[in-house]
């Protein structure tokens, strides 16, 4: 074996680890955006639910909607958290302390935009 052979073997793994890491660097940012969408729908879920449980209307007023349905024992056990190190807002459209409207979302990622972070489809919710 010739150190020209070497080279060139050498060189050809070094480009498939460099194929490798572009590979698991979007599979890093799909599974970040895919998880933020699931801290989403758990806050949806549990804002609908309280809602539901104690009569509320969307459009309706809730005082300290966040705190009642996130925290130990509620509805979202933890405060979500964007893995991606995004910020979440609550409230932003209709009011921190306000049920949204079917197919509006009560909490939202800094990082939503070009489908990323946000669900694709949420009017249901």
């Amino acid at each position: 074996m010739t150190i020209l052979e070497l080279t060139i073997v050498i060189l050809v793994l070094m480009g498939l680890v460099g194929i490798l890491f572009i590979g698991v660097r979007g599979w890093k940012r799909g599974s970040d955006s895919a998880l933020c969408i699931i801290n989403i729908q758990s806050v949806q879920k549990g804002v609908r639910s309280y809602a539901n449980l104690y009569g509320f209307a969307p459009g309706d007023s809730a005082p300290n909607l966040q705190n009642q349905v996130i925290g130990p024992g509620k509805f979202v056990e933890t405060t979500p958290t964007c893995f991606a190190n995004g910020i979440y807002s609550f409230g932003r459209t209709y009011g921190n302390n306000k049920i949204p409207p079917l197919g509006e979302l009560y909490m939202q990622c800094s990082l939503a935009g070009n489908d990323e972070h946000e669900p694709p489809n949420h009017a249901d919710w």
